[in-house]
């Protein structure tokens, strides 16, 4: 970790009084013809200047509650640090894909377009990319990874905490062979789907990325090799690792430097 991030990191547990604003919503998806709720987070001030962005997906079986109620110094991160918040909610199990004739999931559509341009035209943020960014948990770091490599128009940064980076060691695990069918009859499906087979994607100097996982984390072992495959392609990235599993104990404190990078990140100069 470099040596600011280190250093923003320890201001973040410094007492402070959050004065921030969370909104629970329904935003109108007009691809799945449903409202979908979404919580959004303003920090102190928001009526009088603009703020950069970040998406905060949650995981498989969660919600848009999951973050704001199992993570309350969340408040706190985005009124110290001046970032809009937004979790929306991805479905039980949709992984925020768009599944081909199935209305009920279009979560890719929804957050990386409807969502974005809602809370572009209803809130006080920056409208560009370099102040965008979109995270998320498991499930949810998957799919912050997999919107924001197919849209790169949109996010700049992208992390993943104890995300599913790779989908085809668990073929029959969280509804995804619901979602895109069986990995032994959909092979190419599974790879299309998946982002550890989504890096030739990536394009010099568009995205910065920042990913996290547990030693004791069943999903451990495709972050390392996605880090490693990262690395190999020479794809500038960092890769944290602490111990804890698959648990909100070690989310709870991932979160913190997950907001502390993306930080960093919106207060470049562009």
């Amino acid at each position: 970790m470099k040596t600011s991030l280190s250093f923003f990191f320890s201001l973040l547990f410094i007492g402070f009084a959050h004065a921030a604003k969370v909104d629970t919503l329904n935003v109108q998806s007009s691809a799945m013809n449903k409202a979908i709720k979404t919580v959004i987070i303003q920090p102190e001030g928001s009526k009088s200047k603009e703020f950069p962005t970040l998406y905060l997906l949650h995981g498989y079986s969660g919600s848009y509650k999951d973050w704001v109620n199992k993570v309350p110094a969340i408040k706190d991160l985005a009124d110290r640090l001046g970032i809009i918040i937004v979790c929306p909610d991805g479905g039980f199990g949709s992984w925020y894909w768009d599944i081909p004739n199935d209305q009920n999931f279009q979560y890719e559509t929804f957050v990386a377009k409807e969502l974005v341009a809602y809370v572009d035209q209803n809130y006080p943020v920056i409208k560009d990319r370099s102040k965008r960014g979109i995270t998320g948990l498991s499930m949810g770091g998957h799919g912050a990874l997999y919107l924001a490599l197919r849209h790169q128009d949109t996010f700049g940064a992208a992390g993943s905490t104890a995300g599913g980076v790779d989908i085809r060691p668990f073929p029959n695990n969280w509804d995804m062979a619901k979602r895109i069918g069986p990995y032994d009859q959909n092979p190419q499906v599974w790879e299309d789907h998946t982002v550890m087979e989504m890096t030739h994607l990536i394009k010099p100097k568009s995205l910065e990325f920042f990913i996290d996982c547990g030693t004791e984390d069943f999903f451990y072992q495709v972050n390392r090799k996605l880090h490693e495959k990262l690395t190999y392609l020479n794809v500038p990235h960092r890769f944290l690792t602490m111990p804890g599993a698959h648990n909100w104990d070690y989310w709870s404190k991932s979160i913190h430097y997950q907001l502390v990078f993306f930080n960093e990140f919106f207060s470049k100069t562009t």
